[in-house]
């Protein structure tokens, strides 16, 4: 791998961490040790996950990290260990703060299409979310202005109940609209209801203000046209 590691600029770092810690920071750091090599940017994917619930209230990058699953909480030593490392050898890295990833082939059509389409209801739950080519267009202007230990949490503009974005879809694709389901109604899977527990609002503010970058697709209505269109 040290081989492979000579002459590289720029490293995105997307493998989830285990119990044992990020499987790509031991890799791809000695490797770099070995080649010599100082790439100008090395981003580091991670989810919003790691603020945990706010009960609705907005989040920053500066909020409190009180991660309730065990995939947030490795998320938040993941962020402190390639922080700690390259900051260590003098690298930049960014790290990315990701709320739900939608878009082609991984939206509420392809639920609705399924046959899986549901509308669960919690009142007072918002979700953030994100079109896949927002991030890129985010990893892109952070390439452009790397910052040794930034956090950006990329997302669009209109955090929104998850029941509002599936009625949406269907109008669009001119299926009926799947009926309320109660959050307290039986066969909801532990998953979902772990899912359900973190309410927050995510500001992308920061990104913005220092990147440049803006969201092409503000709200889901933009985005999911936008699938459908293509």
């Amino acid at each position: 791998m040290a081989e492979a590691m000579r002459g590289v600029t720029a490293i995105l770092v997307t493998a989830p961490p285990t119990g044992e810690g990020c499987p790509a920071l031991e890799a791809v750091i000695p490797a770099l040790a070995a080649a010599e090599a100082f790439p100008d940017w090395i981003g580091y994917l991670s989810t919003t996950g790691v603020y945990g619930d706010f009960d609705g209230r907005w989040v920053f990058e500066t909020s409190p990290l009180k991660a309730q699953s065990v995939e947030g909480a490795r998320r938040v030593g993941a962020e402190r260990d390639w922080r700690q490392v390259c900051r260590g050898m003098g690298l930049t890295v960014v790290t990315f703060r990701l709320p739900g990833i939608y878009g082609p082939g991984r939206s509420a059509f392809d639920r609705l299409r399924a046959g899986e389409g549901r509308r669960i209801v919690k009142p007072g739950q918002v979700f953030s979310r994100v079109h896949r080519d927002d991030i890129v267009s985010g990893l892109l202007a952070s390439l452009e202005k790397p910052r040794a230990g930034a956090v950006y949490n990329l997302c669009d503009d209109e955090p929104a109940p998850p029941q509002d974005v599936m009625e949406h879809a269907a109008l669009l694709l001119g299926v009926p609209v799947p009926p309320d389901l109660p959050f307290n109604a039986l066969g909801l899977s532990p998953a979902t209801r772990r899912f359900y527990a973190e309410n927050k609002r995510v500001s992308n503010a920061l990104a913005k203000a220092e990147l440049g970058w803006r969201p092409k697709y503000a709200t889901y209505r933009e985005g999911l046209a936008a699938i459908l269109a293509g």
